[in-house]
Formats: structure tokens, sequence, C-alpha cells
């Protein structure tokens, strides 16, 4: 299982629950998780978040991630259509053999 970074976790649990995001609220909220915390990464990581624009970024992630997921649907949408021809080009050879055999009776 991958390790998630607590501190980010902490970031985005305080955007969603609509409360500034800083130093001491990160450091709150990683040590109410129980992790160990570090205020020195707690300050830079308030500081680098300070002009992110959460809505658009996270927009931006759900249509990253909603794009794989749709293209194997329509890869496997694809296989099927060349299964079909397959299949279809099959019976045109049966049908095709069967009538030169019945030529030669």
């Amino acid at each position: 299982m991958t390790k998630v970074d607590p501190y980010l976790h902490a970031v985005l649990l305080l955007h969603g629950a609509g409360k500034e995001v800083t130093k001491e609220s990160i450091v709150k909220v990683v040590h109410a998780s129980g992790a160990a915390v570090d205020e020195a990464r707690a300050k830079v990581l308030a500081d680098a978040i300070k002009d992110v624009n959460f809505e658009d970024l996270l927009k931006n992630v759900a249509m990253a991630a909603a794009a794989p997921a749709a293209a194997p649907a329509a890869a496997a949408g694809g296989e099927a259509k060349k299964e079909e021809k397959k299949e279809d080009e099959g019976k045109k050879d049966e049908q095709a053999a069967a009538g030169l055999a019945s030529l030669f009776g």
C-alpha cells in the first residue's frame, strides 16, 4: 500500500472544511492524526500553497483521472468491433468456401 503524506492530507482536509491553511492549522491536524509533527515541513508547505487555487487544481486532477479511465472503455469498444469484423469475415469465408464446394459437387 502506498503511503500518503499526512501533511498533504491536512491541507486538503483544511481546505475542504473551509478553514485557513496555515502552518499552525497543518500542525494541529497532523498532530491530531497521531503522526509525528515537523513544524518546519508544515511551514514550508503552508508557504508553498499560499497562492494555490484549490478549486482549479482539484478540477484538473478530476479531469486527468477521468481521461485514463475513459480510454480503456473506448479501447474495449474498439476491440469488440474488431472481433465482430473478424467474425463477419470468417462467416464470409465459410460462405464463399461452401459456394465453391457446391460448384464441384
